[in-house]
Order: structure tokens, then sequence, then C-alpha cells
């Protein structure tokens, strides 16, 4: 892995995908937007672009899995945009265990004060915060190079 430069995390959902963006130091991570899914091509047509211009150089993908640690049905449909966007883009990809993040965006949401139609509306963006966070600190700074 490259110890810098952007990455682009997804929260891949069954009706939207949730996407995160690291600085370029790749220290810390911010909401970026929520995709509506129409197919997996326009998808990852529209990811793609994305990666362009935000300037990415690695993707991290939640994979749904379930608590005994297998993966859940839904992993199917992350592992699909996942070959599909690394055959547009060429990129790096990882996969990160994504079991809670969309517990642990709902209570970071809830806790800062978020009314609950901006936290419905912000939550895919906010599980992909997660997600990337969790890879960053996996990743850490020893494993540049």
């Amino acid at each position: 892995m490259n110890g810098s430069g952007r990455v682009l995390a997804l929260d891949v959902g069954t009706k939207t995908i949730g996407l995160a963006v690291s600085d370029p130091s790749r220290k810390m991570a911010f909401p970026l937007r929520t995709v509506a899914r129409r197919s997996v091509v326009k998808d990852t047509e529209e990811i793609a672009r994305i990666c362009v211009s935000q300037g990415i150089n690695q993707l991290v993908v939640g994979l749904p899995l379930t608590l005994d640690g297998g993966e859940a049905r839904s992993a199917h449909l992350a592992r699909q945009v996942a070959t599909a966007l690394v055959a547009l883009t060429g990129l790096p990809h990882a996969f990160v265990d994504e079991r809670f993040s969309t517990i642990e965006a709902e209570r970071r949401l809830r806790e800062a004060g978020a009314p609950a139609d901006r936290r419905k509306a912000v939550i895919d963006q906010y599980a992909a915060v997660v997600i990337l966070e969790d890879w960053l600190a996996a990743a850490g700074p020893s494993s540049a190079g």
C-alpha cells in the first residue's frame, strides 16, 4: 500500500452507496456524498468519475459480515461493485469488515445532535467514514511504501 494519497471508502447498500474520502496524508476521513443505486455499471461509472475528480489512489470497500465472521448475503453486492470499479479505474482496493459501521455512524450523528431527517440523508456517508477510519487505523504509518 502506498502510504499517502487520497483514499475513497464505499459503504455499498442495495439502494445507495455512501462515499467517504481521506485527506492526502491519510490521517482523517470525511463524508463525501451518497450515490443513489441504479445499476452496477452506472454506479461504478459515476464513482470512477469521482475518483478522478478527487485524485483517489486507493479504494476501501466495506464488506458486510455476519456476527460469526462469515459473509452476509449483501457481501456479494459489495464485491461486485468493487470488482467493476477496480476494472474501470485500475486502483488498488481493500475490503474492511463493516459489521457495525452503520450503528456507529448513527451513534455519532445522534451525539452530534443531528436531527433524524438529516441523519437519514447522510447515514451512508458516515458509515463510509467509519469504514475508512477503521482501514486507516489498521494501515497505520508503518505500512507506507
